[in-house]
């Protein structure tokens, strides 16, 4: 199954040479020696010393370069030592390559290591040459990569020692592969680091080597860098959306890649950030390295300004931009005026809505895991439609990604779409395919094909105005909100917690006296609040991971917005098979620091049947929420809804499995079930919050944290059309 394209920018500009003598900061500060093989078989600083006519210039690298800036070992030490490695070596003809396009871009005076102007600028091209080829999967326990092991068209799932991830990009025919391939609108690979195909998956003690045919050097271009040259240069595919961010003051976010002040932190002695308190046997929670910034955008090409606008788009100005979307009447509360750098002028919210504060590659716009009929496992194809829902930067405001399998697609397609409002076959006993479509509910198709992948950012071209106008708040409207918690926070996705299968299970984040890790959350002393990734324990949650807080914890964090004025009810996800699970007060209002309680305490060790008490207090106590599993009367099945939802309560939606790819889901199982918070009239241009505050004395319980909804009036209490199952 083809699932994804992902293309690099290469580029060589000095400042982006001159970086990173701080550079792997987690490694191994002295490699032992002591570990040295001393048998017949080939580490990998042997095999590549047994082929020296290969690879001489890069051993001499290897050789040079040391392990971190604190540690006097080299890198060649450490590849003759125990370890899971995973070596991508140029030859000796792809490092004079490399050599030779920097010389003919100006950054070295000959196509030699002579013509380098100062140390500085020749030990960052040699980290370049020696970090970005080779990976490390000994702290984590990750087996090197084989061939085999390479998903097509996608990121590998560990960053290599220069902490950036590579793409995979296989040919038309699948027998040839690259990393960080650029490829053509017709999936014609252009330019890429070709991994040689009679020379890889070269077995070794400690890890395969894979030769390649050029250096890996991905540009250190950020989102701000790429606008800019657009514009200087009136040159590329974006030049109208580069010149709007600019104008609208926004170079200077997108142009962040790295919080400095976390590194620091993460480097200081203070024992209490840097790792936090184990409260169980399941305990644990080692911080993020990092605290990265990411952005994605969405762009109409120059292609469609040129064709809407009839001017050519050096020609095209910000204020012709602003004219047009105030003809069209996309925004009509904003101001029609030059302070662009405003949230209440219209070209400011026109791009501001293509822009979200998290770098999704394309495996990652749309999380697929265990929906109806799909495993993440296997290769199958996708299955029922699944989106994302994200909040835009400038005003917030929601934006979707939607996909589905060609089985369920009108299209017989899984491409990506924004703002798609299918008519669903999503009847009790329907399939959840699409049945029909119009053109203001059809969406936007991305590009996904011609993406471009930057260190912070990804950018997606669309051939049609992408707006938040009435038509689309109204369609949002319609519909039930389903987040997933993480989606919430853009730091899960930009530092590779979400989604990703070889995360470390337990993650854990700083409370906000010591530093403030996730923007939108506020984490009062007392409180511990982990990220489980969970792919890989078959547990009861959507997309597999969860969030739990622990300790005498008080947690309030932002709700995304409403897309119009009304009546919503706040629904929270609750798992209670578990002794181990929490109960707190939730509160919930726009003044985050005056929340009024809302009724009784949350209770997350209420089942469906159950209350899963202790099994030192006699286990399992009667449930009040009146859950009954289906039968095949469908009117006695709602009845049973409706009995639920007067108590406060609903069933699990019945579009994912427990296990991926199995057939128990959340509507069938008594433990899996759906809290109504809160039901209030709610304004979009208002910023709601909801506290989470623990009434348990024991810091051991847990309070479990998987999907939020936020379902309007129009569809809870439909008289015409029942609020579905799914």
């Amino acid at each position: 199954m083809k699932k994804f394209n992902i293309i690099k920018k290469y580029t060589f500009p000095l400042v982006a040479v001159l970086f990173m003598l701080g550079l792997a900061q987690s490694c191994k500060e002295e490699v032992d020696m002591s570990d040295r093989y001393t048998f017949k078989d080939y580490t990998i600083a042997s095999y590549l010393e047994e082929h020296e006519e290969t690879y001489s210039d890069y051993l001499r690298l290897l050789g040079e370069v040391s392990v971190s800036s604190r540690s006097s070992s080299s890198v060649l030490q450490l590849m003759s030592a125990r370890g899971k490695y995973t070596m991508f070596a140029p030859t000796n003809e792809a490092i004079q390559d490399y050599l030779d396009t920097l010389y003919a871009k100006g950054i070295i005076t000959e196509p030699s290591w002579e013509g380098f102007q100062d140390d500085k600028a020749l030990d960052s091209i040699k980290h370049v040459i020696v970090f970005n080829s080779i990976f490390d999967g000994t702290k984590d326990d990750i087996e090197p990569f084989q061939s085999s092991s390479f998903e097509k068209d996608a990121e590998l799932p560990i960053a290599n020692m220069n902490d950036r991830k590579l793409n995979i990009c296989f040919n038309k025919t699948l027998d040839s592969m690259y990393i960080n391939a650029l490829k053509d609108d017709k999936d014609n690979i252009v330019r890429g680091c070709l991994i040689d195909p009679k020379n890889h998956d070269i077995y070794t003690i400690n890890g395969f080597i894979h030769q390649v045919q050029s250096v890996i050097a991905p540009s250190n271009e950020t989102l701000s860098d790429l606008f800019k040259s657009y514009v200087s240069e009136n040159s590329g595919n974006f030049v109208v959306a580069a010149k709007m961010i600019i104008v609208c003051g926004l170079s200077d976010t997108l142009s962040k890649v790295k919080d400095e002040v976390y590194e620091e932190l993460k480097q200081s002695d203070d024992v209490r950030l840097t790792k936090l308190q184990n409260f169980n046997s399941d305990g644990g929670g080692d911080l993020p390295e990092h605290r990265y910034f990411g952005y994605t955008i969405f762009a109409e090409s120059d292609d469609f300004w040129r064709g809407t606008l009839g001017k050519e788009p050096a020609d095209i100005t910000p204020a012709d931009i602003q004219a047009w979307v105030v003809e069209q009447g996309f925004y009509p509360d904003a101001l029609d005026n030059k302070d662009y750098e405003s949230e209440d002028n219209v070209l400011n919210q026109f791009i501001t809505y293509h822009i979200l504060p998290m770098r999704l590659p394309v495996e990652k716009l749309v999380i697929h895991f265990n929906e109806k009929g799909y495993s993440w496992k296997s290769s199958t194809q996708y299955t029922i439609p699944t989106y994302e829902l994200y909040t835009t930067m400038g005003k917030r405001r929601l934006l979707k990604l939607y996909q589905c399998g060609p089985r369920f697609s009108l299209n017989r397609d899984s491409k990506v779409y924004l703002n798609r409002f299918p008519v669903l076959d999503n009847g009790r006993k329907g399939s959840y395919a699409e049945v029909s479509v119009t053109p203001e509910t059809e969406g936007i198709e991305v590009n996904t094909a011609e993406a471009i992948g930057l260190i912070n950012s990804y950018i997606y071209p669309i051939n049609k105005p992408l707006v938040y106008d009435a038509t689309t708040r109204e369609n949002f409207q319609r519909q039930r909100l389903r987040f997933d918690l993480t989606s919430l926070f853009p730091e899960f996705m930009n530092n590779d917690l979400r989604a990703n299968r070889n995360v470390t299970l337990w993650t854990g984040m700083p409370v906000d006296s010591k530093y403030k890790y996730l923007n939108d959350a506020d984490l009062l002393d007392g409180t511990e609040f982990y990220y489980l990734s969970g792919l890989n324990m078959n547990w009861n949650n959507w997309q597999g991971d969860e969030l739990n807080i622990r300790g005498k914890y008080e947690m309030i964090f932002r709700l995304p917005p409403v897309p119009k004025a009304g009546t919503y009810e706040v629904r929270y996800a609750i798992q209670a098979n578990s002794e181990k699970r929490s109960m707190c007060q939730v509160y919930f209002g726009s003044d985050k620091k005056n929340l009024p309680a809302m009724g009784i305490p949350l209770d997350v060790r209420m089942g469906g049947q159950y209350r899963h008490l202790p099994s030192s207090a006699g286990g399992l106590l009667p449930s009040i929420v009146g859950w009954v599993l289906d039968t095949d009367d469908d009117d006695y099945n709602a009845e049973i809804d409706k009995r639920m939802r007067n108590n406060g309560y609903m069933k699990g939606p019945a579009n994912y499995a427990f296990t991926p790819g199995g057939s128990n889901y959340a509507r069938n199982n008594e433990t899996t079930i759906r809290r109504i918070l809160v039901r209030e009239y709610m304004y979009p241009e208002k910023t709601y919050y909801l506290k989470f505050k623990s009434v348990l004395e024991d810091p051991m319980k847990e309070c479990y944290m998987d999907y939020l909804e936020l379902c309007a009036k129009e569809v809870y209490d439909n008289p015409m059309t029942p609020e579905d199952i799914w």
